[in-house]
Order: structure tokens, then sequence, then C-alpha cells
């Protein structure tokens, strides 16, 4: 690549030779990848929609010392993977039993820190809804989701490990749940967590049922989600975009679960029907990437026959989303691969559970 600080304008043949270099194409490919962008932060816009792409998605890490204690080397197993993108962190970054202290979230924070790649996280349960727990710190929840957003969200639009700009809704207050579009395919973070959405009685506060402050919060959380769903759907569409891909903590549609009850899952219902809604208006390939279930599984909840449709009282399916669950607990000991296949590959997206090099459990 010829060096712009090198290049002298001072004769008619230097600028035509400046011409001819920026148009050939090797030029224009070794500027138009991601990460090419100003120098220090990368964009994820698409540029060259046929070309194939990986990223890495990890979740429900580190659970208890042995994870925090390895959580490092996990790291550096997904940075020496030049190859991907980003990596997408689908919230729990502690276990559901441990305290939900400030001193444990900026150590969490400083291991985000090395990240070579964009990291786009999305709060977990067991960091905010599920520290009302007295083995949490008895903690209000929506104190902890404050502090969350104030340690692991400081410059919104903007992840962490390295920068990559997404869009934010920091204007509504959720700097958490963002967007970005790669190579022909769009993504959404979104604040989804467990524990019914959050709607759960705090019972280490000594409450028996959701508070005011608490159905307030679940209800304009919920409302954000669904604009920011909607915006990713309808932009993608519009751009004619290959897929859709949606990143959660919370797992809606848990298969573990022999017999659901309404008790755990109702707060989510908005949430699914938005999914359909416009799962069915998109038209093309989707696909919700959680959590919290810890298993990994790949499945399809909402297509035609599925018990979670008539548990969320759905009339219509949505055929085309594919829900993947990763390892996560006891089970966190490999990170998933997903790479978007060149376009007229079979699949738009495909899985790969990579070990850790040296998993804790």
């Amino acid at each position: 690549m010829l060096s712009m600080a090198r290049i002298t304008y001072v004769a008619a043949g230097a600028a035509l030779l400046l011409s001819a270099a920026l148009a050939s194409p090797a030029m224009a490919s070794s500027m138009s990848g991601p990460g090419q962008v100003g120098k220090a932060t990368v964009s994820a816009q698409s540029a060259g929609d046929n070309s194939g792409f990986s990223f890495g998605m990890i979740g429900d890490v580190p659970y208890g010392a042995a994870e925090i204690a390895a959580f490092p080397s996990y790291i550096q197993d997904l940075n020496a993977h030049k190859e991907l993108s980003f990596v997408g962190h689908v919230g729990d970054i502690k276990n559901g039993s441990s305290l939900c202290t400030t001193d444990y979230f900026n150590s969490i924070r400083s291991d985000f820190n090395a990240f070579t790649l964009p990291l786009v996280y999305t709060p977990g349960d067991n960091e905010w809804t599920d520290c009302h727990r007295p083995n949490n710190g008895a903690y209000n929840p929506l104190e902890r989701l404050t502090t969350v957003r104030d340690i692991f969200f400081p410059k919104p639009g903007t992840t962490l490990g390295r920068p990559m700009k997404v869009d934010s809704q920091v204007a509504q207050g959720y700097p958490e749940n963002v967007s970005f579009r790669e190579h022909g395919v769009s993504f959404a973070a979104l604040n989804i967590p467990g524990s019914d959405n959050s709607m759960l009685p705090w019972s280490g506060l000594g409450q028996t049922a959701p508070t005011a402050a608490q159905v307030t919060e679940v209800d304009a959380r919920t409302k954000a989600d669904i604009q920011k769903l909607t915006e990713t759907f309808s932009q993608a569409k519009a751009r004619g975009d290959r897929a859709v891909v949606i990143m959660t903590q919370a797992d809606m549609f848990d298969p573990t679960v022999a017999n659901p009850a309404q008790a755990d899952y109702a707060a989510y219902t908005p949430l699914v029907n938005s999914l359909i809604q416009q799962s069915n208006a998109f038209g093309g390939p989707v696909y919700l990437i959680n959590g919290d279930s810890h298993v990994f599984n790949e499945d399809h909840p909402l297509a035609a026959g599925s018990s979670w449709l008539s548990f969320y009282g759905q009339n219509t399916a949505a055929a085309n989303l594919t829900r993947v669950t990763v390892d996560g607990s006891s089970n966190a000991q490999d990170w998933l691969k997903v790479t978007a296949n060149p376009k007229g590959s079979a699949s738009v997206l495909s899985f790969e559970r990579i070990p850790f090099t040296h998993p804790a459990s």
C-alpha cells in the first residue's frame, strides 16, 4: 500500500500515480475491510456483502473462583483468533450466589480491557437482577444496573476491548442496547435478562411481589428493547441484508425446563411477540443467540408446532428464527465461533465450539 505521508503533490505525474494506486483492486480491497476506518476505532459497517467473516460468542462466564482465575486465558484464546471481527458476551459475568460488589465488577472490566478484539457485552441477571439475594449482598437491583452501566458502558456508541462504533440507545437511557452491521448481516444486543426479564420479586429485600419501581423499569426497558429490535429489522430489510442476529442473556425458550411456569416467563411475552412479527416481516434468516441455560443448543423454538407458541399465546409461527445457546457455567469449556458464510452458501451462519486451551472445569 502507498504511504500517503510520503506522496508529494508537486508534479502531475505524481498525482496521476496516486490516482491509479487508489483505483487499483488491491488498494480498494485493503481499505474497505473491517478495521480500516480511522486509526483507533474500527467500523462495523458492511463493505463487501459477498465476503465471509467470523465472530466469537461467550456467556455465563466466569462462574466461581476457578473460572475467574482462568478467564484471562480465555480472553487470550479469543484474541489469538485474528480472523474474528468481534466477540459477543451475552451476560452473567458471575454466578448467581456470589457478591455483586463494585470491586468485582471493576475486576471483570479490567479483564475485558485485555480484549484486542471489539467486545459487545450485554448485561445478565446475575450482575444486577438477582443482586437482591442475601448471598449476593442484598443490593437494590436498580442501583446495581446503574453501576453496571457506569463501569461497562462509559463511552456509549463504542465497544469495550478494541473500540468499534455501534449505534447505542443511550439517548433513551439504555447505553447497553446497541446495533451494528457487518458484511450484510445486522446485529443487535439487547438487555433482556433472566429471572423473568427482571420481574421476579426481590425476595432478598423482603418483597413478595414486584415493586412499583421494578415494574416501571421492566416496562420501560422492554419498550426500548422492542424499539431497538424493530429498528434493526426495519433497517436490515430496507438494505436487503442477508440475516439478522439478536444477542440476549435470557433463554426465553429454555429446553432444560420440563414444565415452564408463566410466573417465570410471562414478562417475555411482548418480546416474543415482537420477535415473531419482525422475523416474519424481514423474511430472511434470523438468529437469536443467548446464554442463561448454560448448555449449547441450536433449535427453532418459534417454528410451527412448537409448544412455546401456545405457552406465550402466539398464533403465528416464525420458521425463519434459529436460536443458539452458548455453553456457560460448568459447561464453559469452549467458546462459540460463528462464521457468516459467503453469499450463496447453503446457510448464512454456521457454528463451531472451540475448546479453551486451559478450561477451568
